[in-house]
């Protein structure tokens, strides 16, 4: 599928931690931005032909596009790139796109480390809107390194946990998340480590898969994890809509192969941590490797055709 993508100018670009830049961007003349909602993200096509995924922090109202960017010297390049940019620069950016959306819940607890909180503030601001009964947990190394804390202290929504302060006020996910409640929704968005002592911890209290909403940045990499990239035996892929079949090697991928082979799907983050390259799987057991698909969408049959790979000789794709 080819991406449609809009420029966009830079409009100001400043600098919200010595790591972390606030982009804002305007339409090219004569466009509008598409309007979104809270936990959506665009992909950003740079100079150098890369393509990010960046969350939209709002406002909205706006009509402009606002992201925060990390400066991660052990990132792909894109956020050097990103850092770069000076107001007046165009890009091109893709439709706002959201994985990672507010559900209809009585309450909110919200749990931002480090960048995570870019979508986080999303949601904030719209549960703000709207009247909704949130909490906001916001996690950092230290006040200087925590972007829009000068807007969020002194929230009374909101509790501010920095590692290089007093003991007591850093996060402890039992008390602050505390136990399962059926009317309550939780979201988690930051660097691995800290989703997976959030999420951890959650889980250990007893709170069910469906309360836990999250979003990565990177691919989660745990320790015995099988390897994403592939490893395992070959297989073959099938499309239900030609009935055409492609080996996928070891070491290869299902997204590898059906671009080479000239098949027009969906891909962005080559991560599978995005979502935009979800197909169903009509026959066949998948061997999930994604980290974005709940389980509920799992058993539904959804597959991310850029990491996942499958357990059975065949797998049967609804493309």
């Amino acid at each position: 599928m080819v991406v449609t993508w809009t420029e966009a100018v830079v409009v100001s670009h400043t600098p919200a931690t010595p790591d972390i830049a606030v982009i804002d961007l305007a339409p090219g003349e004569g466009a509008e931005f598409p309007a979104y909602t809270a936990g959506a993200h665009v992909d950003v096509l740079t100079a150098s032909g890369l393509v990010r995924q960046y969350s939209l922090c709002g406002p909205p109202e706006t009509g402009r596009y606002r992201l925060a960017v990390l400066n991660e010297p052990q990132s792909r390049g894109g956020s050097r790139e990103m850092h770069a940019l000076r107001v007046s620069d165009r890009l091109r950016i893709s439709a706002p796109r959201n994985r990672f959306p507010l559900v209809t819940a009585q309450r909110h607890l919200l749990f931002a480390g480090g960048i995570g909180i870019t979508p986080i503030l999303a949601m904030l601001r719209q549960l703000e809107y709207e009247g909704g009964d949130f909490t906001l947990h916001y996690c950092a190394r230290s006040r200087d390194r925590a972007a829009f804390v000068t807007e969020l202290q002194g929230n009374p929504r909101v509790a501010l946990h920095f590692d290089d302060e007093e003991p007591g006020q850093r996060l402890d996910v039992a008390r602050d998340l505390g136990d399962p409640r059926p009317d309550t929704a939780v979201y988690v968005c930051g660097p691995g480590g800290f989703m997976d002592h959030v999420l951890g911890e959650a889980e250990a209290l007893g709170w069910p898969p469906q309360s836990l909403h999250k979003e990565r940045f990177a691919k989660q990499d745990p320790a015995g994890a099988p390897d994403t990239a592939g490893s395992d035996g070959g297989f073959t892929v099938r499309l239900a809509s030609t009935g055409a079949e492609y080996a996928v090697p070891e070491g290869r991928g299902v997204l590898d192969v059906l671009l080479e082979n000239g098949i027009d799907t969906p891909y962005s983050c080559q991560l599978g941590i995005c979502g935009e390259c979800v197909v169903k799987v009509l026959a066949g057991d998948p061997d999930h490797r994604d980290d974005v698909l709940t389980d509920g969408e799992r058993a539904e049959g959804m597959f991310a055709i850029c990491t996942s790979r499958a357990t059975t000789p065949v797998l049967e794709l609804d493309l």
